[in-house]
């Protein structure tokens, strides 16, 4: 049985939203039913690798993230939000209004010809639409169906909407985030979605691979909750464990000492101390006690923790941090700064890495983005292989015509 990958990547040129693409997903149709963030992530994840995503919106608004803001920006008549435009690169977008029949006869040929199919729907909403597990499989045996619920598909609770900021509650994220335990805090970013979409991605990818092997597709499940449980790490083990119960301690890290953010004479910084020899290294460096009983290993580091970061600090106090900085750098030890946002992306490290992008956006003409994590490099003639050129986010509808005249030509092709 030939892939559906052959079969676009033969049918049409439009591989992928944009010029030129190319990537280890070129080929490949992801139909993106997501909105917000965490299936639109994962959408996007795939069209950095080059899929070809087609992102189906409400008539006349869209995605919810159209209208997420301040910030937006472009003319006063067509403002574009900040928040769509981070989530949506490499896409093309088609509005379809799923309760009129001609419109779902329009995404019945879509199913037909995707590889992979991603919604983050309440549990039940795609069933009552006429699009159960069932009837996808019965249209396109091959597709892979990503789905992203928040409290999960099944289990007492699947009813629940979710929401990133809940889930972080939820799911004990803010209880070991913040200053302490009386300071919960949420994480800076909507973690539990960004997360979600990539564990998302990542099935999706597992499951393309299978059917290489069986020739069918398979349902590929996650959540908010699962998200977050799935990143819990070492304070999961805490708790199950060890039967700790983890609480936030701040800026300091709650199994390793010193690890954490120091105070110096201008400002602060960050140190990461994760090894013996690093410590004897490191108290050497500013004449600490490396063999006071107290600090002679990790565990009693971490029991004496207040005393040593005052000592730590007092040994800080006299240097400002561009100095501190580059004596740490110059003994080995693991540090830095803590940058503001606008400072990374002036950074020459994350340009030098691919992590800003240029876009021409309908609306906006030329933007900045934030890039895409990976980079590919072919080991033959160690050139990079990763995908340079990329599509700015969609405005609503923009592609219609042109996804109309791609179904055409799958159908002639039939």
């Amino acid at each position: 049985m030939s892939s559906t990958k052959e079969k676009h990547s033969t049918a049409t040129n439009m591989d992928g939203a944009g010029p030129s693409t190319i990537g280890p997903l070129s080929g490949y149709v992801i139909l993106d039913l997501t909105r917000a963030l965490a299936g639109p992530h994962a959408g996007m994840m795939m069209g950095d690798l080059g899929a070809k995503v087609i992102k189906i919106e409400s008539v006349d608004v869209g995605d919810d993230t159209r209208g997420w803001g301040p910030p937006f920006v472009g003319p006063e008549e067509n403002p574009q939000a900040t928040y769509f435009l981070s989530c949506n690169r490499n896409k093309l977008s088609l509005s379809l209004n799923l309760k009129d029949q001609e419109h779902k006869a329009k995404l019945v040929e879509l199913i037909k010809n995707s590889d992979v199919l991603m919604e983050n729907f309440r549990a039940g909403v795609l069933d009552r639409l006429g699009f159960s597990v069932q009837v996808l499989h019965e249209l396109n045996p091959r597709l892979v169906i990503m789905s992203i619920t928040g409290f999960g598909h099944d289990g007492p609770e699947a009813h629940r909407s979710g929401y990133d900021q809940i889930l972080q509650g939820e799911a004990g994220l803010m209880s070991i985030t913040g200053s302490g335990p009386e300071d919960p805090q949420k994480v800076g970013v909507p973690i539990a979605d960004l997360l979600s979409g990539m564990y998302g991605a990542y099935g999706v990818l597992a499951a393309l691979l299978e059917r290489e092997k069986t020739g069918l597709g398979q349902v590929v499940r996650t959540s908010l909750l699962a998200s977050i449980i799935g990143v819990h790490a070492f304070q999961g083990t805490r708790a199950t464990v060890a039967g700790q119960n983890p609480q936030a301690i701040g800026n300091h890290h709650p199994s390793i000492a010193p690890y954490g953010l120091y105070a110096c004479k201008d400002s602060k910084i960050q140190i990461s101390i994760g090894s013996q020899k690093l410590w004897q290294n490191f108290a050497t460096t500013f004449n600490l006690p490396a063999d006071d009983p107290r600090f002679v290993d990790n565990q009693s580091r971490v029991a004496n923790r207040p005393a040593l970061n005052l000592l730590i600090e007092q040994g800080f106090a006299q240097y400002n941090a561009e100095d501190l900085l580059r004596i740490l750098d110059d003994a080995g030890i693991p540090s830095g700064k803590v940058r503001s946002i606008e400072e990374v992306y002036e950074w020459e490290q994350v340009k030098s890495q691919g992590l800003i992008v240029e876009v021409e956006h309908e609306v906006l003409g030329k933007i900045n983005l934030p890039g895409p994590p990976l980079r590919f490099f072919d080991p033959a003639t160690n050139k990079e292989t990763t995908r340079t050129a990329h599509a700015a986010p969609p405005v609503l509808n923009s592609d219609a015509d042109e996804i109309e005249q791609w179904l055409l030509s799958r159908k002639e092709g039939r």
